[in-house]
């Protein structure tokens, strides 16, 4: 670390609407789909002032393909012997009773989390949940972009393994002690957001998906071990209905663009697009329905067209958000 921050706030100058623990999480998962399940979760717990009291791990055999492999590095060999999510669910519910649960991304985190346990008939005990770069706006810290790797960077947290889930939770816990004692000095609100358990979810089809993100084939059956999705996408089947209207769904056949780095594999964004039947563009026009970017006041080409145009643009977060609820084409005629 490059500097300690967790002396900085006195007893007597702690917020004393702080929560009183956290649960550090981060999990690895199939993909980025309502039918994707989780490969990989870790839990760092901390006490009210981020100091870490216990740590947790476990690899979760999905019962698919493990999807993207290249980024996770869990294949199903490793896996095949790793305890089902319901084997764990009542280990994991330990870990985060009572706490607040923090991600970086928090919304994809938790909405991975609330699903298994949804498949598993179980709730997990968690109320609310922080997420990372939601702090690291409200602190205005100077982050060239989203990803962990920044934050961890601006605090001089070293990260050894990324995208292995209990490394990418202790860089997290160890960059998000010290944004919690500038938000307790400067007696910032923490953003905070409800977290709802989910009564409704898709397990879609038990068999390999060839055609879904990620999708890894047996190696032993010859499949090449470094294999990944053809960056080479179909075109949109769907005519294009036009721009997204904030507050609405999104509808197949809308048009898509990406600017600027994402916490969440940006192949993987595109690829859980095009699935969901929205055309992914390289570039901006006036016939782009949305813009996708963590940084809508940077001077990027598509940035500033997209407020040359008018064109709607909503955060990463908030377009996972959307993906899981896409309007058929159909259903607008």
């Amino acid at each position: 670390m490059l500097e300690d921050r967790t002396a900085a706030a006195s007893p007597a100058s702690w917020p004393a609407a702080y929560p009183d623990g956290y649960a550090v999480v981060d999990v690895e998962t199939t993909g980025l789909a309502r039918d994707d399940r989780i490969v990989s979760a870790a839990v760092y717990q901390l006490d009210a002032r981020g100091r870490v009291e216990d740590t947790w791990y476990t690899m979760v055999n999905p019962r698919r393909d493990p999807g993207p492999v290249w980024i996770h590095g869990l294949t199903s060999e490793v896996l095949a012997d790793a305890p089902l999510f319901e084997d764990v669910a009542e280990e994991f519910a330990r870990r985060l009773d009572g706490r607040v649960l923090v991600a970086h991304n928090a919304a994809f985190d938790w909405s991975m989390i609330a699903r298994e346990y949804a498949r598993a008939r179980a709730e997990a005990p968690v109320r609310q949940r922080l997420c990372t770069i939601a702090l690291s706006k409200e602190l205005r810290l100077p982050l060239p972009n989203h990803k962990l790797e920044s934050l961890a960077a601006h605090y001089g947290v070293v990260q050894r393994q990324a995208h292995h889930a209990l490394d990418d939770a202790r860089v997290l816990a160890e960059a998000f002690r010290p944004s919690l004692h500038l938000a307790a000095e400067a007696r910032l609100r923490l953003p905070l957001l409800a977290c709802q358990p989910l009564t409704e979810w898709s397990d879609g089809p038990a068999a390999v998906r060839s055609a879904t993100v990620g999708y890894q084939p047996d190696r032993r059956h010859g499949g090449p071990a470094n294999w990944r999705p053809s960056r080479r996408r179909p075109a949109c089947p769907y005519p294009n209905p036009g721009r997204y209207e904030p507050g609405k769904q999104l509808i197949q056949g809308m048009r898509v663009a990406f600017s600027g780095d994402t916490s969440v594999d940006r192949e993987l964004l595109e690829d859980r697009a095009t699935e969901a039947g929205l055309h992914v563009a390289t570039s901006l026009s006036r016939l782009t329905s949305l813009l996708v970017t963590n940084d809508p006041d940077s001077y990027t080409s598509k940035t500033v067209k997209a407020r040359q145009f008018g064109t709607p643009v909503v955060d990463e977060a908030v377009f996972i958000q959307l993906l899981s609820h896409v309007v058929p084409a159909d259903a607008t005629r």
